[in-house]
Formats: structure tokens, sequence, C-alpha cells
């Protein structure tokens, strides 16, 4: 069982930043692919980015390349999100997902865990 939980999100202006972190506690991160996902009120959840399990491999959503960038540290057992150049449509629940290596990609359902979010808001 692994435990997720997000942090790093709050109130910051368009082009600003903010750097989320997915720590999680129970089993080693190392292991699983890790991916971000967000949802905005009335919205469906959407994939943000993702990456594979020895950091090989990482992707983005459209929306996101060149402006968000997501790495994992091992050592702290953690994954992380660095996002930049922030727009009003960025805000959103965003929240980390951790699977087996074969969850690696664009579907949180395909992840086994999740964590309970972290609000992000830009204003403009």
């Amino acid at each position: 069982q692994v435990q997720l939980v997000e942090s790093g999100g709050g109130l910051v202006q368009a082009g600003g930043s903010l750097r989320l972190s997915c720590a999680a506690s129970g089993r080693t991160l190392s292991s699983y692919a890790v991916g971000w996902f967000r949802q905005a009120p009335g919205k469906e959840r959407e994939f943000v980015a993702a990456i594979s399990w020895r950091g090989s491999s990482r992707d983005y959503a459209d929306s996101v390349k060149g402006r968000f960038t997501i790495t994992r540290d091992d050592a702290k057992n953690t994954v992380h999100l660095q996002m930049n150049s922030l727009k009003p449509e960025d805000t959103a629940v965003y929240y980390c997902a951790a699977g087996l290596p074969s969850s690696y990609g664009t579907d949180w359902y395909a992840y086994d865990y999740l964590g309970q979010g972290t609000q992000v808001t830009v204003s403009s």
C-alpha cells in the first residue's frame, strides 16, 4: 500500500511559478511510475505529466509542455512538478498518482494509488 500526499499548491499570479511535491509513504516510490493529473470545477480529470519508474521517460500534456517539468527524487521518495509561466487556465486541484511501471501513461485510472490533491489557483 502506498500513501501519497501532495503539497505546494496555493494562489499565484499569472506568470508565476509553483513547485508541487508528491511524497510517498508505505513503499519506496522508486518502483512506481508517477503521474500528475488535475481537475478544474465542472471538468473531467485530465493528464498533466508522467514519469516512468526509472525516470527515463517523461510525458506532458500539450497544454503544459515547455512550462511544467516533472522530476523524481527517489532518495526522498518524492516526485515534483515544477510549474512555470502559470496561466489562469491552470487553476485546478492537482493530484499525483502512482502505479506499477506498466501504469505509466496518460490515463489516471491505470494507476493504483491517488493522493488527495492540492489546490492551485492562478489569478489574472
